[in-house]
């Protein structure tokens, strides 16, 4: 089989993707991550200014530790 470059998203499956992930250090684990930051930060001046994120029914849950 000879390699070739794929731009399909359907071709790789969230178990390749997270055993890629597995096998980054973890300096390029957070290298990734301040690259993603810098991303959303560029999309959106202002995210580090919200505070209280509240969620969004069907999207992203937010999660809090019991209090007490």
């Amino acid at each position: 089989m000879e390699p070739s470059v794929s731009h399909d998203r359907t071709d790789e499956t969230l178990d390749a993707k997270a055993a890629w992930f597995a096998e980054m250090s973890v300096q390029d684990r957070l290298d990734c991550f301040c690259e993603f930051m810098e991303i959303a930060l560029a999309a959106n001046p202002h995210l580090l200014e919200a505070r209280d994120a509240q969620p969004v029914p069907g999207r992203v849950q937010v999660l809090e530790l019991p209090r007490g």
